[in-house]
């Protein structure tokens, strides 16, 4: 069994859940309010530009050329690709990106951002790995599902068409074939220290879904 399939075993429970979640289930039934799917663009915008630096700090890691060109790309694609995803998104919420910015960042995509950060910052390449995987595959494996059933609105399709399309799906491939070539030469506590990290981004996946169903605010 690759190793990769041994992560997503972990994770499978935290994976129906995602899929039960009103928000994702609003998106292609058309009932999620517009103001919660704004919410979480906005919110989803500030996360990417501390994924891109995640990213960034992971291929400054990678025991590879290749895979320090691949996760630099990838960071570019982040800033580049997906701001272009989320500024049409704005247009269509008429929010500006000084707006959107100067939006306080929940306590969720807070917690999120600066847990990855640490990882990639602090710990070795195959922890920084595990910790940014779920949310390339996730996604990828949401929009998929999603895209079975579609929406009636044309602003949740067009998110789902993003994750669940073929170039999206390529980059996927890239970092789970990635992954398994990585987890070769780890030894058994490398791998737990890497599936520890994969399964806590995955928790704060649903948190991230859950946080815009909510409109999550500060308590005080």
């Amino acid at each position: 069994m690759r190793y990769t399939e041994q992560l997503w075993r972990s994770i499978e429970p935290i994976y129906a859940a995602i899929l039960k979640h009103p928000f994702l289930t609003g998106l292609t039934d058309g009932s999620l309010s517009r103001e919660a799917f704004q919410f979480y663009v906005v919110q989803d915008a500030h996360y990417l530009r501390y994924y891109a630096q995640c990213l960034s700090l992971a291929a400054a890691k990678a025991p590879h050329d290749d895979w320090l060109v691949t996760f630099n790309e990838h960071a570019k694609t982040a800033i580049l690709v997906e701001r272009s995803l989320h500024e049409g998104f704005f247009k269509e919420f008429g929010l500006t990106p000084a707006q959107v910015y100067a939006t306080p960042m929940a306590p969720t995509c807070v917690a999120y951002t600066h847990y990855l950060l640490a990882v990639c910052y602090a710990r070795p390449f195959h922890e920084a790995l595990g910790a940014i995987l779920p949310c390339y595959w996730i996604y990828w494996e949401v929009g998929k599902a999603l895209e079975a059933h579609g929406s009636p609105n044309p602003l949740y399709q067009r998110w789902i068409d993003t994750y669940a399309s073929e170039e999206f799906g390529g980059v996927v491939r890239e970092v789970l074939a990635m992954t398994d070539a990585v987890a070769e030469s780890l030894t058994d506590a490398q791998r737990d220290a890497m599936r520890e990290h994969f399964v806590m981004t995955s928790r704060y996946e649903w948190m991230f879904w859950d946080m815009g169903y909510r409109q999550e605010a500060w308590a005080v």
